[in-house]
C-alpha cells in the first residue's frame, strides 16, 4: 500500500462466513504462488461483511474518520517464506460503500475496492445484511448466538483460531501486476458463534454445482481493529524479480 500505512478502525459487526471448496476449483481462483489452505480435506473460502466506522489513518483522532460497509471475498492460503510455510487470505474482491476507498484504493486504502450499495436491518442479535454491485450479489441473514455447526471446525474457539492466524490478506495491485499484502489485528480479538438463516452469494453460486457448501458463520461486533503493511514476501516472487502473480 503505498498510502498510509497503518489505518484503524472500530468494527461495528463482522461477520465471517465460511465455505468448503473443492480445492481444484479453488486453485483456479487464486494466482501463483499461492495454494489452499486445506482443512479436513476441503479449501476454505468466504464472505467477510465488515460495518466499520472511525476509518482513519493511525495518527489521526477517531472522530475524523469514515463509517463504511464492505464485502470482501476470500480463499484461505498458504505461501512459503524464508522456508517457513504461512498462512493467510487471498481476495479476490473487495467491494465498499464509501466512495472514497473506491477511489484511493491501492494507493491510499488497501487494496482495489469496487463501489457497491449495502441495504441493512439489523438489531443487537441479528444481521440482514445485503450488497449488490456491478455482475455480484450477497445477501446474509444472520442470528447471534446458537449451537455451534460446522464440517470444518469442532467448536467455535477452532473457527476463532483459524481466523486470527489468517490476518495477513493478499489484493490484487491497483497496476495489475502482483499482489499486495495487508495484515490485520486487534487488541481484543473475539468471535461469537453465528447461526445462518438464509445466504446468497452469486460469487460462490456459480462455481461448478457442489464445488462450494456453506458451512458456518462467526461474528464479531464493536472491537478496535488494525491494519498494517507487513514486510513480506513470498519466495517465488523474491526469487524472480519480474515475476507477475
Amino acid at each position: 500500500m503505498s498510502g498510509f500505512k497503518t489505518l484503524r478502525a472500530q468494527v461495528r459487526r463482522r461477520l465471517l462466513i465460511s465455505y468448503r471448496v473443492n480445492p481444484d476449483v479453488a486453485q483456479t481462483l487464486i494466482p501463483e504462488p499461492f495454494r489452499p489452505q486445506i482443512v479436513d480435506g476441503s479449501a476454505v473460502a468466504g464472505v467477510c461483511m465488515i460495518g466499520l466506522q472511525s476509518v482513519r489513518p493511525g495518527w489521526i483522532r477517531p472522530r475524523l474518520g469514515l463509517r463504511s460497509e464492505n464485502v470482501a471475498h476470500r480463499i484461505a492460503v498458504e505461501w512459503d517464506e524464508d522456508g517457513v510455510t504461512r498462512s493467510g487470505v487471498y481476495i479476490v474482491e473487495r467491494h465498499s460503500s464509501s466512495l472514497l476507498p473506491v477511489l484511493a484504493g491501492g494507493r491510499l486504502f488497501p487494496g482495489v475496492q469496487k463501489r457497491a450499495r449495502f441495504t441493512l436491518d439489523e438489531t443487537t442479535s441479528r444481521f440482514r445484511v445485503a450488497m449488490s454491485a456491478r455482475g455480484i450479489r450477497v445477501a446474509v441473514d444472520v442470528e447471534l448466538g446458537g449451537p455451534w455447526n460446522s464440517s470444518l471446525f469442532s467448536t467455535v474457539e477452532e473457527a476463532s483460531s483459524f481466523h486470527e492466524h489468517g490476518a495477513v490478506g493478499w489484493s490484487p495491485r491497483r497496476d495489475g501486476r502482483g499482489v499486495e499484502p495487508l495484515e490485520l489485528t486487534s487488541t481484543d480479538w473475539m468471535v461469537e458463534p453465528g447461526r445462518v438463516i438464509s445466504v446468497q452469494s452469486s460469487f460462490f453460486d456459480q462455481l461448478p454445482e457442489g464445488a462450494a457448501v456453506l458451512d458456518s458463520v462467526v461474528v464479531m461486533r464493536d472491537l478496535p481493529f488494525f491494519w498494517d503493511t507487513p514486510a513480506i514476501v513470498p519466495e517465488r516472487v523474491a526469487s524472480d524479480s519480474s515475476s507477475v502473480l
